[in-house]
């Protein structure tokens, strides 16, 4: 993948949606939650005065709608600034 984020922004890869319940129970399609949590696969050099905390390989959690959803190559990413991630895992 040859993506740079620019400035603040920071590239995540969400973690997969749950398809079974803790008890065994398969999670329809329409039924499952969009993931809050995911990896860091690239990050932007920061602004002047907001450097960048985040480094490539974090485990992050997001706000629920935050980011733009993008696609390359077939897998799903999305691009959000690095004040949209709520905490570092």
């Amino acid at each position: 993948m040859n993506i740079k984020p620019l400035a603040d922004r920071v590239l995540v890869e969400p973690k997969e949606a749950e398809t079974k319940t803790a008890s065994g129970l398969f999670i329809p399609d329409t039924a499952k939650e969009k993931p809050q949590a995911g990896k860091v696969v690239a990050v932007g050099n920061g602004k002047k005065d907001e450097p960048m905390e985040l480094k490539v390989g974090d485990k992050v959690l997001y706000g629920k709608y935050a980011g733009t959803e993008i696609n390359v190559d077939g897998k799903d990413y999305l691009m959000m600034r690095q004040s949209d991630i709520l905490a570092i895992l």
